[in-house]
């Protein structure tokens, strides 16, 4: 059957030291099946001046708002790291959306509408894969969530040996 160039989703394109993943291709379907197809980019993930509060009122939209976090989750979980945080941030209120939440997730749809080709490079063939979270434990006093994060980083055996003598 030859190299796989498209698995799930993901487009592979090899390159001669490497290979790059991206979804350009199902991102642009999520953003016509939720009506963003023409939408403008913006060039930020979510505004900063937005704080969000659970929904004490009716939910809106339930069921789509459930919709477009798992397609969001899975473009984050495959290609797209850069979305974690909102994505993540957004998840917790699929039981109970309310305006502003769909507005910040329409915030979303935009920013991958102006990085539609984002994806991951992975050049060479490293020996070291380390990995760092974090957590803010529960710091949020208006609904007591925490919010964590992660970082993997693929270096090789003269960078794994830098970093950790720097680290050391």
């Amino acid at each position: 059957m030859g190299e796989a160039d498209v698995i799930l989703g993901i487009k592979i394109k090899r390159e001669n030291k490497g290979f790059s993943l991206t979804q350009s291709h199902y991102i642009e379907n999520v953003l016509k099946k939720f009506n963003h197809g023409n939408c403008s980019p913006v060039s930020t993930l979510m505004d900063p001046s937005v704080k969000l509060m659970p929904n004490k009122g009716e939910a809106i939209s339930q069921l789509e708002y459930s919709q477009v976090i798992g397609c969001l989750m899975y473009a984050m979980t495959s290609t797209r790291p850069d979305i974690a945080f909102a994505v993540g941030k957004l998840s917790r209120y699929t039981s109970n959306p309310s305006l502003e939440h769909w507005v910040a997730v329409k915030r979303v749809l935009r920013y991958l509408k102006q990085t539609m080709d984002y994806g991951l490079n992975y050049v060479g063939f490293p020996s070291v894969l380390e990995g760092y979270s974090d957590a803010s434990w529960i710091t949020n006093i208006e609904d007591y969530s925490s919010t964590s994060g992660w970082c993997s980083c693929l270096v090789d055996e003269l960078s794994h040996g830098l970093l950790r003598n720097k680290l050391v």
